[in-house]
């Protein structure tokens, strides 16, 4: 039974702490602690999970640990991961993998040099849906595909206060068309603008125009601007269409022939993603999002950024 704790229990990581704790009643993990800065935060989570609380999380590493979430702002993920991962205690690393390729990359060499389990949280790999879809793909069912078209609108949140919508939303769909086209990008086109996100550097809308190295093209939308969550994915293919809804988990492929609705197995996709790296650590296996898979995805996003800056 693995040791395991969460660093930052914001949203995200008060879901982290939600499974691990559904986990540890299953028996197959135990839920050592987790680590806030936000005291009275930090209290009723660890209440409500009957656990022990941190407010420094440097004090985790005296707790035996197997594995740990990291799910602070994306700014702190290498000051937080590195002290882990010298101490050889696998991570989960919340999407972006880092703020800058330069602390992606030591992150990854660090686990590298210490031989831990690196897994990033680019949760949609491991949406029901998305894994019908590249079964799909992988068959032939679409034909050669041609275009990939994705929008990630809704409406604003104070959850994120300093990211624009290209770190935070953008990367979700850089990374799954990248899982479905099974290349990496070649070129990439964007346009964004700030139209009322408090902070003025960060922008609250923008369209990415990307093409992969296998010639498909890719087109994402993303704002906080709509008064709905919207998240969606169509790919067009020389032998039909396939639409993808993430939310709902639902896929439709058309042909020249048919419409077919997919028979998904709808599950949780943090809760699968968990799953699987606690699967990672325990048999030492390569887990299906890797470092190198989040450096791809954030310099993606850094090049998006760029272009839409005239850069």
């Amino acid at each position: 039974m693995l040791n395991v704790a969460v660093v930052g229990i914001g949203v995200m990581g008060y879901n982290h702490a939600r499974i691990y704790n559904d986990l540890q009643k299953d028996g197959k993990v135990n839920l050592v602690g987790l680590s806030d800065m936000n005291q009275v935060r930090l209290n009723d989570v660890s209440e409500e999970f009957h656990t022990k609380s941190f407010s420094n999380y440097m004090d985790l590493l005296d707790e035996n640990l197997d594995a740990v979430s990291i799910v602070v702002p994306t700014f702190l993920h290498k000051e937080v991961a590195l002290p882990f991962i010298k101490k050889g205690i696998s991570v989960l690393i919340e999407k972006p993998i880092a703020d800058t390729l330069e602390n992606a990359k030591e992150i990854i060499e660090e686990a590298e040099k210490n031989n831990v389990i690196l897994s990033v949280g680019h949760v949609e790999r491991f949406n029901p849906a998305v894994l019908k879809l590249k079964e799909h793909i992988e068959k032939g069912s679409l034909g050669d595909i041609v275009t990939m078209t994705a929008k990630r609108v809704g409406p604003m949140t104070t959850r994120i206060a300093d990211a624009g919508v290209i770190l935070d939303l953008a990367v979700h769909d850089i990374d799954v068309m990248a899982f479905l086209a099974n290349s990496k990008v070649k070129n990439i086109h964007a346009l964004a603008k700030n139209v009322k996100h408090p902070n003025n550097n960060a922008e609250d809308y923008a369209l990415i125009i990307s093409s992969f190295e296998n010639n498909i093209n890719g087109i994402i939308e993303v704002n906080r601007l709509t008064p709905h969550k919207t998240r969606t994915l169509n790919v067009v293919g020389t032998n039909g269409i396939a639409y993808l809804d993430y939310m709902n988990q639902d896929l439709t492929l058309y042909d020249e022939e048919w419409v077919k609705t997919a028979k998904i197995n709808k599950e949780e996709p943090l809760k699968k993603e968990i799953f699987h790296f606690i699967d990672c650590v325990q048999n030492k296996k390569k887990p299906i999002v890797t470092g190198l898979d989040g450096i791809h995805a954030l310099e993606t996003a850094i090049l998006a950024l760029k272009s839409s800056k005239g850069n």
